[in-house]
C-alpha cells in the first residue's frame, strides 16, 4: 500500500497536480487542479491507485461499480477489476446522468459509485440518485481525490485515497481573476 506521501509524489511525477488559474466543473476557481487523466493515462499507476481505493470497500458485497462519464470511467473500471465485479457508467444527457448502451441495474443490486475527483459532489450525487431511481442500493462512494474540504457529503460511506485542501474561489471574489491571470478549463482539455 502506498503512503499519502507516495500518492502525492505519484500525482506530481505524472504532472496530474497542476498549478495556475483554473475554472472547475463546479464553477469555482482555483490556483491548483488535480487532472486525474494525467495520472490515469499510465495503466500500471491507475491499477495501483485503484486497487488501494477498492481495498476500502472489499467487504461490502458490491455487485457493480458505476461511474459518471467521463472522468470516472477509468477509476470505475479499475476499482471494479480489483473487486472482481462489473463496471458500468452513466452518460450525460441534457445535464442529467442516464444509463445507456444497454446497461441495467436490477432492484436491490449493491452498487459502488467511483469517481476521480470530488469538489462539490454534484456528479456523484446525480449518480447516487440515478442508481436509486433504478432500484439499486448505493453502498458507498470511492474517489481518488476529495478536494471538497468536507463540503461534499453523501448519505453513504465516502472514501478517498487523498484529501487535498486546494483553495477554491467564487468567480466574483477570485484573486486570480482580479490579478488578470488567464483562466484554464483543464477538465475539458
Amino acid at each position: 500500500m502506498m503512503t499519502e506521501q507516495e500518492i502525492i509524489k505519484t500525482f506530481i511525477d505524472s504532472k496530474a497536480l497542476l498549478e495556475g488559474h483554473f475554472k472547475l466543473r463546479s464553477g469555482l476557481h482555483s490556483n491548483r487542479f488535480f487532472q486525474a487523466a494525467l495520472l490515469l493515462q499510465y495503466p500500471d499507476i491507475a491499477e495501483k491507485v485503484c486497487v488501494q481505493l477498492a481495498e476500502k470497500f472489499k467487504d461490502q458485497e458490491i455487485e457493480t461499480v458505476i461511474s459518471p462519464a467521463v472522468g470516472g470511467l477509468i477509476v470505475g473500471q479499475e476499482v471494479a477489476r480489483a473487486l472482481g465485479v462489473r463496471a458500468i457508467f452513466a452518460d450525460k444527457e441534457n445535464d442529467e446522468l442516464v444509463l445507456k448502451r444497454g446497461f441495467k441495474i436490477k432492484p436491490g443490486e449493491k452498487v459502488l459509485v467511483a469517481e476521480d475527483v470530488v469538489t462539490r459532489g454534484g456528479r456523484v450525487q446525480q449518480t447516487i440518485d440515478l442508481v436509486r431511481s433504478l432500484g439499486g442500493e448505493v453502498v458507498g462512494v470511492a474517489v481518488i481525490v476529495d478536494r471538497s474540504a468536507g463540503k461534499a457529503s453523501f448519505d453513504v460511506p465516502h472514501e478517498s485515497l487523498l484529501k487535498l485542501e486546494l483553495a477554491t474561489y467564487d468567480p466574483a471574489e477570485c484573486p486570480l481573476c482580479q490579478a488578470g491571470k488567464p483562466i484554464e478549463r483543464p477538465g475539458s482539455k
